[in-house]
């Protein structure tokens, strides 16, 4: 299966970079279109205050003007290139996503925890390897940095 459709999955984390780049290369060999999604994580049930939406919104904007930056960073490389933001419980959205958009293709990072960090943490990755029954590329980071990319400097 040659994928015409890449999702990657970012949280901005320097640990995804791995990650990104190779999502990257693939979309260029493959010549595929390449999805970039991020989730503003919002784990269970959320009491939607005022302050609250405002926070989220502000969050929101943050992460697509990051994310016009990765289209900016890999232009050069992949030619069909769409960046969506949604807001929710991470992995149930990329996996939502993922089908909506009939993805071949799901590349995400992990932060490489184990554990206990592993288990307090949990891992988007995995719980999206688990129930998105379509390909996956999960690519782990060294180490736990903390740094981000797709800022401006």
């Amino acid at each position: 299966m040659v994928p015409k459709k890449i999702l990657f999955c970012t949280d901005f984390s320097e640990n995804s970079r791995p990650a990104w780049e190779l999502a990257m290369g693939y979309a260029k060999a493959f010549g595929a279109k390449l999805l970039i999604l991020h989730v503003i994580d919002l784990p269970g049930y959320v009491d939607w205050a005022e302050k609250l939406r405002e926070i989220i919104e502000a969050t929101e904007r943050t992460a697509n003007e990051r994310l016009q930056l990765m289209v900016k960073e890999c232009a050069h490389l992949v030619q069909d290139v769409k960046t969506y933001c949604r807001i929710g419980v991470a992995p149930r959205e990329i996996v939502a996503f993922a089908q909506e958009e009939s993805v071949d293709l799901i590349v995400a990072g992990t932060h490489g925890r184990t554990g206990v960090k592993h288990l307090v943490m949990g891992s988007v990755a995995r719980s999206v390897l688990k129930t998105a029954h379509r390909p996956m590329l999960i690519v782990e980071a060294p180490g736990e940095k903390g740094e981000s990319f797709g800022r401006s400097k």
